[in-house]
């Protein structure tokens, strides 16, 4: 591995990133939890908030040297070489430009909000306890593998990395492969296992808070430049570009989305920004640092209007992706990783042509190609860990819980109690209803 001297501003860059990384799992929980009903909001933001305690854990343990350690056959890495980080608090042992602890850290937060992302699909009716050991179970047998294989490259962390990023040459900047296709299909293979919600395709389950929901993406939205821009591991111009992509695609898949909504609905909808902010987001993820300003334009509308449609498929189809991590993170994913091998631009920090430009389908085939396997692997993986647990402690609730809430039966707790307000003392009994008796005598 080549030795490179520590930069400070680079440094400084990408803690701040890890930080803003790590503020995406909050912010997810409150955009999952404003979508679900208010007897699901405390289980939604658990499922995310525990998430980060459940992984940050592994990730010091093992995670960090599964993912980075020296590959084994290319498909992961030596789990005892960074067993509970040991040698990364050597200050002089840089990764990149960047001390290898910053980059473990800022590394950490990707693979607690991987994990998170799929409790949307399995929302009101998974047991917590279940939630808790599937969490695990993915993150060691199919994130940390998955994530080697996409970000761990020849003398970088380790002198052998990973196969997707080393032989087959995918070209995935931040994360559309290991992180939103393979949570996305495991999302589809979860949601298949559990079941659907009772009332599924007929009975309403109206998002309850719209506020919270814009709130999440807003904060995904201003943390996703942490993990885009983050991602060049350094504050130079490829962090510049995929600062500009992310932004614009953004706001491409934003408009495209309310576009379709009002064309076909007749409303543009909150729910609908707030999805096409999360959509353009995840579209540009693999490919902020290989297409130009206007290939991000166009990767964002185009992850907007598939989003859009795409999240209606589920109805057809019967299977209950209860806030369509499916139509949005799997789809998304796709549109972005696949569209590299029509949009790369030579003249970008990747430095790859895709077939608009002249570089033919070689780069196009080689996206398939990683797209695929992360795909495959995760939804066949996660698809015998969730049967496993189903038969071993269940996965879901019971029915009289899941009419009752989430909430109540797995935490007893409720999101919102409202039933002492005004009433708590006889005093303020006094106030409310004297007056208007007083105005009844006359």
């Amino acid at each position: 591995m080549e030795i490179l001297e520590i930069d400070t501003g680079d440094t400084a860059w990408v803690l701040v990133s890890a930080a803003l990384v790590l503020l995406m799992t909050p912010g997810l929980a409150f955009f999952y939890g404003g979508m679900v009903r208010a007897k699901s909001v405390l289980n939604m933001l658990m499922m995310s908030i525990t998430t980060m305690g459940i992984v940050g854990v592994l990730w010091v343990v093992i995670g960090y040297s599964m993912a980075f350690g020296n590959s084994i056959g290319g498909v992961v890495g030596n789990p005892l070489e960074f067993l509970f980080l040991e040698g990364l608090m050597d200050p002089e042992k840089a990764t990149f430009t960047i001390p290898a602890a910053v980059f473990a850290g800022f590394q950490a937060a990707f693979a607690i909000i991987a994990v998170a992302l799929i409790s949307g699909a399995v929302a009101d009716r998974m047991k917590f306890s279940a939630w808790v050991v599937f969490a695990a179970v993915w993150a060691l047998v199919v994130y940390f593998p998955a994530a080697h294989w996409v970000f761990s490259f020849d003398g970088g962390t380790a002198e052998r990395g990973g196969f997707i990023a080393n032989q087959i040459q995918a070209l995935d900047f931040a994360g559309g492969t290991a992180i939103h296709i393979n949570a996305g299909a495991a999302a589809l293979a979860l949601c298949l296992v559990i079941g659907p919600r009772l009332g599924f395709g007929r009975t309403p389950m109206r998002p309850h808070n719209l506020t919270l929901v814009m709130l999440g993406a807003g904060l995904l939205w201003f943390g996703w430049f942490g993990f885009n821009a983050g991602s060049a591991l350094g504050a130079n111009a490829t962090a510049g570009v995929a600062w500009i992509n992310t932004l614009g695609a953004t706001a491409a898949s934003m408009l495209g989305w309310l576009v379709v909504e009002r064309l076909r609905d007749g409303h543009a909808t909150s729910l609908g920004a707030a999805s096409g902010i999360v959509a353009g987001l995840v579209g540009i993820t693999p490919a902020a640092n290989s297409v130009s300003p206007l290939g991000g334009l166009v990767i964002g509308l185009l992850a907007g209007v598939s989003c859009a449609f795409a999240i209606g498929v589920k109805n057809k189809l019967g299977y209950d992706d209860s806030l369509d991590v499916v139509g949005v993170h799997l789809v998304g994913g796709l549109v972005g990783t696949l569209l590299i091998g029509f949009l790369a631009d030579p003249s970008s920090p990747a430095g790859v042509a895709g077939l608009f430009y002249g570089g033919g389908v070689d780069q196009l085939w080689r996206q398939v190609l990683g797209a695929g396997a992360v795909l495959v692997y995760s939804f066949v993986v996660t698809f015998v860990i969730a049967k496993v647990l189903d038969k071993t402690m269940g996965l879901r609730i019971l029915e009289s819980a899941e009419s009752q809430g989430i909430d109540v039966a797995e935490h007893a707790e409720t999101g919102y109690d409202l039933s002492q307000v005004g009433y708590t003392t006889y005093g303020v009994r006094q106030t409310l209803i004297v007056p208007v008796r007083e105005e009844a005598s006359r």
